[in-house]
């Protein structure tokens, strides 16, 4: 017999870098599903703007995912505004590719504060309310950068690798309590992060919406690690 989908009709997903790219698209595919979607974004406008277009089912807050205190309010304001989450997509990144021998010390510790920094911080500060709740649902966005190496983009795989680490440690210590964690892993996907980079040989670039719909999938038949 095939295992039933879960319902995500009125689950809260919250998402970081929901502006636009793939978190945008992700709260686009949610709403399909009946879901509420908060999005989190540093471009606040923007984030304001996505969920005006997307519908009264999406709530725009500020949020700098580097920054451990305006975390915390962005997740009590979603609690107090929307509700509990049900769900989190850490999704906000940004790909900075280049020469490593030459690369700027503050572009690596950027992409780290970032893509790594902020995957721990959202993932840190969600868990106690899940296992309390006994449900919850993380999921990581991590890219097949983060299972192998390429050229000009070595501390972008670094953090990649260390969100996949992450994803599946944290996914052993909350084994039983109701919660669950996923890490995706997208290849090039045609968004404003990845301007400029050519497509792989033989290989055609991903849109936002195939992302998505992974995501959207994973949240229905959770697996921890989620190839796009």
């Amino acid at each position: 017999m095939a295992k039933q989908p879960k319902s995500l009709n009125g689950k809260l997903v919250v998402i970081t870098g929901g502006a636009r790219g793939i978190g945008k698209a992700t709260t686009a595919a949610l709403i399909r599903q009946g879901a509420k979607v908060a999005i989190g974004d540093l471009d606040l406008p923007t984030a304001q703007q996505t969920a005006q277009e997307l519908g009264p089912n999406v709530t725009a807050f500020e949020v700098d995912v580097t920054n451990v205190d305006s975390f915390a309010n962005f997740l009590q304001q979603v609690e107090e505004q929307v509700g509990p989450p049900d769900a989190i997509v850490n999704n906000a990144g940004i790909m900075q590719l280049g020469n490593f021998a030459t690369e700027p010390h503050e572009t690596a510790r950027r992409q780290i504060d970032i893509n790594l920094h902020g995957v721990i911080t959202g993932t840190k500060l969600v868990i106690p309310g899940m296992v309390r709740r006994g449900n919850g649902h993380i999921i990581n966005i991590a890219s097949q950068a983060g299972k192998t190496g390429f050229p000009g983009g070595a501390t972008y795989c670094a953090v990649k690798h260390a969100v996949v680490g992450l994803s599946e440690a944290v996914r052993g210590e909350v084994r039983g309590t109701g919660v669950e964690v996923s890490v995706v892993l997208p290849g090039i996907v045609n968004t404003e992060l990845a301007a400029g980079v050519d497509e792989a040989r033989g290989v055609k670039n991903q849109e936002p919406e195939d992302v998505a719909n992974a995501i959207v999938k994973t949240l229905q038949y959770p697996r921890f690690e989620v190839h796009v």
